[in-house]
């Protein structure tokens, strides 16, 4: 074999192996977190239409956290640490929190002596507007307000969103 055919082999066979190393250098920060553009968004086994759904996930908005990529492909996991496939045009940058525990208190100001101004049960989703310093600014049906970190899912303590 000449010494073209070899290299070119040899640098085929490392893309293969690296592939989802070298997609995710797209200038985006893994892991990271979006949500489902769509209200019913499957989950596959691999980075391709060719692999099975595992699960079809039903609820527009819904927080997911992308741990790889793979060309058009990202891998994400739900707040159940279940974990699969999704092609990007089902994903939206636009960020969501779900609370989660118990019913948790949307105060005005990033305080917990703050007025409420909302009751929220576990499960609710809700769009993330930012977060400081133990604390996240959402919006629910036009009630916008603060919760403190550790009362959803959907970013990560100590986050900075703006």
């Amino acid at each position: 074999m000449n010494p073209s055919a070899l290299r070119f082999r040899l640098l085929t066979a490392l893309m293969i192996l690296t592939g989802p190393v070298l997609a995710a250098g797209t200038g985006a920060h893994l892991p990271r977190f979006a949500a489902l553009r769509s209200s019913e968004v499957n989950l596959r086994a691999g980075p391709g239409t060719q692999y099975p759904v595992e699960w079809v996930f039903l609820r527009r908005s819904l927080p997911i956290e992308i741990t790889a990529e793979y060309g058009h492909w990202r891998k994400v996991r739900d707040m159940d640490g279940s974990e699969g496939w999704i092609h990007k045009s089902l994903l939206t940058g636009r960020r969501s929190v779900l609370v989660t525990g118990a019913v948790r208190t949307l105060h005005r100001h990033p305080d917990a002596a703050a007025a409420v101004v909302a009751k929220l049960e576990p499960g609710v989703v809700a769009k993330l507007l930012g977060c400081r310093t133990g604390w996240c600014r959402i919006e629910i049906e036009g009630h916008k307000g603060w919760l403190p970190e550790g009362a959803f899912w959907g970013a990560y303590d100590g986050e900075t969103v703006e």
